[in-house]
């Protein structure tokens, strides 16, 4: 079976990550590359309703936001030399720290493309419940363009627009199935159809189709309508991003996804060779243990069937 295989950008570095594991890569101020590898305990693994349509994206999410946060600290942690009491850096973060920031991150979000655009938009004089739904979604939609497009001037984001174009390149470049070589990555696109920016903007544009059968009810009624059918907004938004990520050759869906991809223009920025060399890295290391925990199974299945 095909692994899936896709990463995030952090500080001076990239996250990847298979279904089963994942690997941070991060240059150091030195020059060199610090890499932690670690597995994923996956829910899906154990049951299989987590794995059905829908639900499985809303667990993908939650997997994914929490490795993130992981990454990024310990981007932060190799990028500034902290190190722990035995002078090694530090490449851990405590259960509550990820649970801190993770309900920071959401409640920020909430507030700001969620709560924020449908508030305003419950200010506005408009009667028509149709014409309700579709400008709040419009609202939505530009706050979170505005949003990228300011933090997108912000000097010290640009490198990791820059890894976040590494990340993506060498996602393609493996897809393609060519050597992963700085020369050969760099050929590829900047953009992917499973890329967060594209899945966020489906979110949005979903939300408008979800929310129409709410309708408009009163402001406390509207809030927690936002908050608590976000889990199936999301959902819907992953099954759409993981069936264009497998079927890259359908022009009409292509075409539909376009603004998706459009919209990563602005979060990606073209790499050098040494930033895609540290996206390399991470993705070698999650193939490495996801080659050796499949190898560590087919040795289990084959000693339990010489045991029968």
């Amino acid at each position: 079976m095909k692994v899936a295989y896709g990463g995030q950008a952090v500080l001076e570095g990239v996250m990847m990550r298979s279904p089963s594991s994942w690997a941070v890569a991060v240059r150091t101020p030195e020059g060199d590359i610090e890499e932690v590898v670690n597995d994923i305990e996956s829910p899906m693994k154990r049951r299989r309703i987590w794995r059905l349509p829908v639900i499985r994206g809303v667990i993908a999410l939650g997997e994914s936001l929490a490795i993130g946060f992981r990454a990024l600290a310990i981007s932060a942690n190799v990028v500034t030399q902290e190190r722990d009491e035995h002078g090694e850096i530090k490449t851990q973060i405590s259960r509550g720290q990820i649970i801190f920031s993770f309900a920071l991150a959401i409640g920020f979000a909430l507030m700001l493309f969620k709560v924020g655009p449908a508030l305003l938009t419950n200010w506005l004089p408009i009667e028509s419940t149709e014409l309700f739904v579709v400008v709040e979604g419009l609202i939505r939609v530009a706050v979170f363009i505005g949003y990228i497009l300011l933090i997108s001037l912000l000097p010290d984001l640009r490198r990791v627009f820059q890894y976040h174009g590494a990340e993506h390149k060498t996602i393609n470049a493996l897809e393609a199935g060519v050597e992963l070589t700085p020369a050969n990555v760099q050929k590829f696109s900047l953009t992917h159809p499973r890329c967060g920016t594209a899945f966020l903007l489906w979110v949005m544009v979903i939300a408008i189709f979800v929310f129409a059968f709410v309708g408009r009810p009163d402001w406390y009624w509207l809030i927690t309508s936002r908050i608590l059918l976000l889990p199936l907004i999301a959902g819907l938004a992953y099954e759409v991003i993981r069936y264009a990520g497998a079927h890259r050759e359908n022009r009409l869906l292509m075409a539909l996804l376009a603004p998706g991809l459009w919209l990563q223009r602005l979060t990606t920025r073209e790499p050098t060779d040494d930033q895609v060399e540290v996206s390399i890295r991470a993705l070698v290391r999650v193939q490495e243990r996801e080659q050796a925990e499949s190898a560590e199974e087919q040795r289990l299945d084959s000693r339990v069937e010489v045991m029968a």
